[in-house]
């Protein structure tokens, strides 16, 4: 089950991942895994408590003009294994960057960079930008590191 994008007409900086984890296809949102540090990071990186809800997620995402997606509409997976990821039918961001200013697409990791490369048809104005993923399975980065590389891209200020 793929997720709908949250965004505004107003959304600058659109962050994707691959497709949802079972985690979160049980929860229903994006980032569900209790051990993801995607919530902490964002809300660490913009000076607001962790959200509790996906109500206050949302808006979260809102209110700070920015917007969230994956590269993938569907697939086949193991798990939550992005290396097992086949039969893919791509999200429209394009599409998207049409319904919104967004500028950036921070790519949550290397195979949400790999996947939007491959499929996605990005506009010549919109810049792709591999981060590091948040992920528990990327327990190589610290807390600490992943807020200092995404930082830049999410306040504005590099």
């Amino acid at each position: 089950m793929a997720f709908a994008p949250v965004y505004t007409e107003h959304a600058h900086t659109l962050i994707v991942g691959t497709w949802p984890s079972p985690k979160s296809r049980a929860q229903g949102f994006y980032y569900g895994h209790p051990q993801n540090r995607f919530w902490p990071m964002l809300a660490r990186l913009l000076g607001v408590p962790v959200p509790a809800d996906i109500p206050a997620k949302v808006a979260l995402i809102q209110h700070h003009g920015l917007a969230l997606w994956d590269t993938i509409e569907h697939c086949t997976i193991t798990g939550a294994s992005d290396a097992s990821i086949r039969d893919v039918t791509p999200t429209d961001i394009a599409g998207l960057c049409r319904c919104a200013p967004i500028r950036t697409v921070l790519c949550n990791g290397a195979a949400a960079y790999r996947l939007c490369a491959r499929y996605q048809a990005l506009p010549p104005e919109v810049q792709a930008v591999q981060l590091p993923s948040t992920s528990p399975a990327n327990a190589a980065w610290r807390m600490d590191a992943l807020a200092a590389a995404w930082g830049p891209w999410i306040t504005g200020r590099p």
